[in-house]
């Protein structure tokens, strides 16, 4: 360890030592830039069965994609999302680490500036002639101001800008996922809602079933096992009443967990006449991959978590160098309390320090290499990303095209099955059919409604997967 002090100067003013001090820390090294691997994914969606080809897509890329606001056209549901944004803990969470990672941001700032202190003090000791005297003193002073010569200083706040950045784009994250979920959760509470209505229609026309075949069966007619058929099939009915309610009910708790309060009245008196609407949402397509990359947050958290880390190795690196600080001061003293301030008792001070590492016992070199492992993990978890972003895409295309494919099917039966029904009725109407063949024409369309609704959800709820995959529901960061 060199290290050489300057006696007291009184004529050298302060600022000039300040104005130096932050001349030479200017003249640091420079951090240099991240270089992001390449992505690791096709440069083209794989197209799904029947999906329309990349070229022939004409909706929405993914650079355009809206707010959620303009996706999402149920007043109910944009209601219960301003709710969510409000009150979940875990948006609260994410916006505590935000406020975490700006302070930890303006400490690194601050540590670009010496810190200059007021400070007041008094000393007694023996002079050279044995008496006891006193020294009193006051004056600023900067206390061990580093010169950032090779850029640790620098490093260590590009980190921490890096860090803040990551945090912002984890809290954007977090609004994101919240948003699709409380889609998720109102479509499902909707769906049990259409569901439990369509399964007590059910259970009313198998009582009015049964009804019909007891009176046959009095009259002797209908035989005890068509009896007792219609009966277990009254009850079948009635026993898939039970986990549909028990479904409602959970669903309804996940809804309030993800808004952090109870759902309004408004919402839960629309709740009960709310229906599935196929054209509640904007179509989307998903553009090429790399418009998702720009467009997603988590990407981007992973970007900037390796921005930080490229940053960590930089100031890993400026440890192996000489770390030269300054400690300076100006003020007064004087023996006297009451000459503290007179004409000559003003002095100044300045103490460099150069620290140059020489036996740490591999300290430096372990801080580096766990800088480099860091890095590499870094990598490989921006990689990943990537790919599971690419996955998230290619898995909503995919399940679309069948959804699709299936809802025209069941849309067919379900008319189909009605027709079938206004032609029973007509012959009822003609003595050529009798009540049960409609009732049983009945539970047909009725049970194509609910294989329909149940398409149609599935159908709502890949659009909200791909909206969010695609990274929508909230406006870009700048």
């Amino acid at each position: 360890m060199n290290k050489f002090t300057l006696a007291p100067v009184r004529r050298t003013p302060l600022a000039a030592a300040l104005l130096a001090a932050l001349f030479i820390g200017g003249c640091s090294m420079p951090t240099p830039h991240s270089l992001l691997p390449k992505a690791p994914v096709p440069a083209q969606w794989p197209n799904a069965a029947g999906a329309p080809a990349a070229a022939s897509q004409t909706a929405l890329p993914a650079a355009a994609l809206p707010d959620w606001q303009s996706y999402f056209q149920d007043a109910d549901l944009a209601a219960l999302i301003r709710t969510a944004l409000d009150n979940n803990r875990d948006v609260r969470i994410a916006a505590g680490t935000l406020a975490q990672a700006r302070a930890q941001l303006g400490v690194r700032t601050a540590d670009e500036l010496p810190t200059v202190n007021l400070g007041a003090g008094a000393s007694r000791a023996p002079n050279a002639f044995g008496a006891m005297s006193t020294l009193f003193n006051t004056g600023l002073s900067v206390t061990a101001y580093e010169f950032d010569f090779f850029g640790r200083v620098a490093s260590l706040k590009e980190q921490a800008l890096a860090q803040y950045l990551a945090s912002q784009e984890a809290s954007r994250t977090a609004q994101i996922s919240l948003i699709s979920m409380v889609a998720q959760s109102w479509l499902a509470l909707q769906t049990d809602e259409a569901l439990l209505a369509s399964t007590r229609q059910l259970v009313v026309s198998r009582e009015r079933t049964l009804q019909l075949v007891q009176l046959r069966h009095q009259q002797g007619v209908a035989s005890d096992i068509e009896l007792q058929q219609n009966r277990a099939l009254l009850q079948s009915v009635r026993v898939a009443l039970g986990p549909l309610q028990r479904q409602r009910m959970l669903d309804e708790n996940t809804l309030v967990l993800l808004l952090g309060q109870d759902i309004p009245a408004a919402q839960k008196r629309a709740l009960g006449g709310s229906a599935l609407n196929p054209n509640s949402m904007a179509e989307l397509a998903p553009g090429i991959p790399s418009e998702v990359l720009t467009q997603r947050a988590d990407i981007r958290q992973a970007e900037h978590l390796l921005k930080a880390a490229d940053a960590n190795i930089q100031a890993a690196r400026s440890a192996f160098f000489p770390r030269i600080a300054l400690t300076a001061g100006v003020g007064s003293a004087s023996s006297e309390l009451s000459s503290l301030f007179s004409s000559g008792s003003w002095v100044f001070s300045v103490a460099p320090q150069l620290l140059l590492p020489l036996f740490d016992h591999g300290r430096n070199d372990a801080n580096l290499a766990a800088a480099q492992a860091a890095r590499a993990v870094a990598v490989a978890q921006y990689e990943k990303a990537i790919q599971s972003a690419f996955r998230e895409v290619s898995d909503a295309l995919s399940q679309r095209s069948g959804w699709q494919a299936q809802r025209e099917a069941q849309q067919a039966q379900h008319a189909a099955d009605q027709a079938r029904l206004e032609l029973v009725q007509l012959k009822l109407a003609h003595g050529a059919a009798s009540a049960l063949d409609v009732l049983e024409a009945e539970r047909s369309v009725l049970a194509d409604q609910q294989a329909l609704v149940l398409v149609q959800s599935a159908l709502l709820q890949n659009q909200i997967a791909l909206y969010k995959a695609l990274g929508g529901g909230l406006a870009p960061a700048p």
